[in-house]
């Protein structure tokens, strides 16, 4: 990335779509973190632009228990998508701080549509333990941060693949999944259907991250303009980022993340990233805060040597 862009953060402290209270507070997790300093080390801009805020449960009604607070969801992923699609106008960097994984409904149509309107191919880059990629046919908890990845593939209410234009966001031939382990049978479903390249935790256990994060990047570098970056922390084991509402056992290591990560950042398409689901409620004194920090600062180019 070249070190005379701007990177923008933008907290978005949503936890409307999850059922464990405490994401909301991510944002503010990350920047104790410093997570800002780490990168104005690195030699970058960095530039806060404080939290969007969102009205939190308490004054909500979930109404509909196979989309939970569906109205404020769309409402606030159209503000997000607007801020996004201002931000790469301006020509800068977004970095999203999260908030749960419903957020990408947002910012997934903000980035898309903005590369669309411009003749750019969009690129996904998934870190997850969960594919996302829920219906509300096909959900067995009604909750929208288990379903983004469908929405900007063009499945799901039309009030949320329709933020930004109805067109469709996201090619599933442009998107890849890495760390997956807890898949639901729907989902299962749709990604055969949709031939998404998804690698579970038994791929990598196989083949080694280094082959897995060869393959995905080499197609991403000949296939996209745009390769924006969703980490979720519960992709990551728990053992190294407890603080998460949905753990799974078995996810990836310290150095497999950072490989990732240091992989990733020897390409010149990567142009957004956002970090999900940090829950300091459920964390050890912010180290999961602290981890996912320091996982953007590898992606931003930090090295060892």
């Amino acid at each position: 990335m070249d070190k005379h862009q701007k990177i923008r953060l933008l907290g978005f402290p949503i936890d409307l779509g999850a059922d464990r209270r405490g994401v909301d507070m991510g944002p503010s997790a990350l920047r104790i973190a410093d997570i800002d300093k780490k990168l104005e080390s690195l030699g970058f801009t960095v530039v806060d632009e404080g939290d969007i805020p969102i009205r939190n449960i308490e004054v909500q009604d979930a109404a509909d228990q196979r989309l939970k607070y569906l109205p404020e969801v769309v409402e606030m992923s159209g503000v997000l998508a607007g801020r996004l699609r201002s931000i790469l106008t301006d020509g800068d960097f977004p970095l999203i701080l999260g908030g749960d994984h419903s957020m990408s409904v947002g910012s997934l149509a903000g980035i898309g549509s903005w590369c669309r309107e411009r003749g750019k191919t969009l690129g996904v880059l998934w870190i997850d333990a969960h594919a996302d990629m829920n219906t509300a046919e096909t959900t067995p908890s009604g909750n929208i941060h288990g379903m983004p990845l469908a929405v900007a593939m063009g499945y799901g209410h039309p009030d949320l693949t329709s933020i930004c234009g109805t067109e469709p966001k996201l090619d599933p031939r442009n998107l890849a999944i890495i760390g997956l382990r807890s898949i639901d049978p729907g989902e299962r479903t749709l990604i055969k259907d949709l031939g998404v390249a998804a690698y579970t935790m038994f791929d990598i256990d196989r083949l080694g991250m280094y082959e897995i994060a060869s393959r995905v990047l080499d197609d991403m570098s000949r296939s996209v303009d745009h390769l924006h970056i969703s980490f979720d922390v519960d992709g990551v084991d728990p053992s190294f980022a407890p603080g998460v509402g949905t753990p799974v056992p078995g996810g990836l290591t310290f150095r497999e993340t950072h490989m990732l990560m240091e992989m990733i950042a020897q390409l010149d398409v990567v142009g957004s990233f956002e970090v999900a689901e940090v829950n300091p409620i459920l964390d050890d004194r912010n180290r999961t805060a602290e981890f996912a920090a320091d996982v953007v600062a590898s992606v931003m180019g930090k090295r060892i040597l």
